[in-house]
């Protein structure tokens, strides 16, 4: 029940996002009865993929030109272009000559569809897949993705057997393989930055909701006999686009300025979480020169005490260890069971009862902000689920003891 209601705390506005977006989704389609055809294929439809293909052409251009080398950036950038040539090829072969191949948007469910939907779907996974795991996406593995799509289209001319239902449940494979990357992503966060402020994984879901109700859109697109069933889609696509645009210009990707060439999970070890104890956990069982670092390590931590600034990171430790961030990181989980994060946390919460026990005037606001916490809210959500308390009931306790 306790994790149902922290999951529940932490993801009920995307919930409601979806509920949101999928009664939109459902209200369209029905409007979209309404529609006269002539007025839809003649008008609305033109100016529909012309909006996306504007929206596609100035994306893909700002991304490329404000780049910066990233490569999250220059994926979706190409995915946003290879859209673009897409939307072309729709209009050509609507409005221009009869190209014999696809027929997006006139046809009921084919087979052509199905592999134009899912290859378009696994263009708009590039994003969260390079967003969670940078680096991971190559030729290889993208051809790798690809080829059970190829291999179902290929199939579909030389089987007797309909096989367009099997090919649907390719974009529902991708969509839970993204989904196996968010723990990976939490914990490459945790191992190197001591707040989680800003770059959990909650954009991702709604991103994977906005995929997820397209999907259902698309679905109902093939299967209906609406002639202006395309409406919604391209609605939604503008929507997803416009999303994607900003999120990738605008949104701290926490890896900036941590890492270079190296994949950022590489070699990195993945510690279950572990509940935190009243004073910081030492060196058990390592070696002589293992020991020394962490002796040195908690000697920085116990005199400077970084962990005051809120924006404390990995990175910082090289001042006392040098060494890479990789090494860093391998050498917290090893020596102190946890992540960076947990790491600082415990350094935190100690300065937090420090300060509760002698300084009892202070306000909540006043010991989240001296400890390190980013904010009293953080603060009081930390401290309760690593002790089991909230900051004012450990307090109580403390003073009656």
């Amino acid at each position: 029940m306790t994790a149902f209601r922290d999951f529940w705390k932490n993801y009920k506005e995307e919930f409601f996002f979806f509920l949101l977006l999928s009664a939109f989704t459902v209200l369209s389609h029905w409007l979209s009865c309404f529609i006269p055809a002539d007025l839809f294929e003649n008008v609305i439809l033109i100016f529909q993929h012309g909006a996306n293909l504007a929206l596609c052409a100035i994306g893909a251009r700002l991304l490329f030109v404000h780049s910066d080398g990233m490569r999250i950036r220059l994926a979706c950038g190409y995915a946003l272009a290879i859209w673009g040539c897409a939307e072309v090829y729709f209009m050509l072969q609507t409005y221009v000559w009869d190209i014999p191949v696809l027929h997006l948007g006139s046809d009921r469910m084919t087979a052509y569809m199905l592999l134009a939907g899912n290859f378009l779907g696994w263009l708009l996974l590039i994003y969260p897949t390079e967003t969670l795991r940078p680096g991971w996406m190559n030729l290889e593995r993208a051809l790798l993705q690809l080829f059970p799509l190829i291999a179902l289209s290929v199939l579909d001319y030389f089987v007797p057997y309909d096989l367009r239902w099997l090919t649907s449940l390719y974009p529902v494979l991708l969509f839970i393989f993204v989904l196996t990357h968010i723990r990976a992503y939490r914990i490459w966060c945790e191992n190197n930055y001591s707040t989680m402020d800003h770059i959990d994984a909650q954009w991702i879901v709604r991103y994977l909701n906005m995929l997820l109700v397209l999907g259902m859109s698309y679905v109902y697109m093939m299967v209906s006999d609406n002639p202006c069933r395309a409406f919604t889609q391209n609605l939604l696509l503008f929507f997803i686009f416009s999303y994607s645009i900003d999120q990738i210009l605008f949104r701290r990707v926490p890896w900036d300025n941590l890492i270079g060439t190296e994949e950022p999970y590489a070699a990195e070890s993945r510690p279950e979480r572990t509940v935190l104890t009243d004073e910081p956990k030492g060196v058990t069982d390592g070696t002589c020169v293992q020991s020394e670092k962490a002796r040195k390590l908690e000697q920085w931590m116990e005199t400077e005490k970084p962990y005051l600034n809120p924006n404390f990171k990995l990175i910082d430790l090289m001042q006392v260890l040098p060494m890479n961030r990789t090494y860093l990181s391998e050498f917290i989980n090893t020596t102190y069971g946890c992540t960076f994060y947990q790491f600082v946390t415990r350094y935190r919460i100690e300065e937090a009862k420090r300060l509760m026990r002698e300084c009892p005037e202070l306000k909540m606001a006043d010991v989240a902000t001296r400890s390190g916490f980013s904010s009293q809210p953080a603060f009081s959500k930390i401290f309760t689920k690593e002790t089991g308390q909230t900051p004012r009931e450990w307090y109580k306790q403390f003073s009656f003891a």
